[in-house]
């Protein structure tokens, strides 16, 4: 219950019409919003940060854009602006698009590629170095992720 307190509240972050919550496996979420439709499943990292907001790894559908399965994480901190950030999912690795705070599969097909190994594996970490200077790294456990992810997809899939 302390765990879907948590990632509810990660949620209602942003201002929505209507938030459904569509289940809670293990560390990972699944909600619907209905305007505009949208479905994710989202996690917070496996350690706690003190920084000015909530990192976050999620997997979002968008049906009226035609988008699934895309890979959206949300940083602990600011990132250098000339550093790379870096995906990795057990012994896989990505470089990764990214802004000062979020990150992104440089494509769909990365998208589907990386869920993919979000679905078996055990792990996940995205690392830069920081605006300050240090490196980090963001982990998450992946249990209950595609439970989530599969959640969030029929969420969707039901409301068209």
């Amino acid at each position: 219950m302390k765990r879907l307190v948590a990632l509810f509240g990660l949620c209602i972050a942003v201002p929505v019409s209507a938030r459904d919550n569509l289940g809670v496996f293990d560390g990972w979420g699944s909600f619907r919003d209905a305007s505009p439709l949208r479905c994710f499943a989202i996690a917070e990292p496996a350690q706690k940060t003190g920084g000015k907001w909530r990192p976050f790894a999620s997997v979002g559908q968008w049906p009226q854009q035609k988008i699934r399965s895309q890979l959206h994480i949300r940083l602990s901190r600011e990132r250098q602006a000339s550093a790379k950030v870096y995906l990795t999912i057990d012994d896989r690795r990505w470089e990764m698009v990214a802004g000062k705070y979020d990150v992104w599969s440089p494509s769909n097909a990365h998208d589907a590629y990386i869920v993919t190994k979000m679905r078996s594996g055990r792990s996940m970490s995205v690392s830069s170095v920081a605006a300050t200077g240090g490196g980090f790294a963001d982990t998450y456990k992946l249990k209950g992720a595609a439970t989530a992810i599969d959640a969030a997809a029929l969420g969707c899939a039901q409301s068209r």
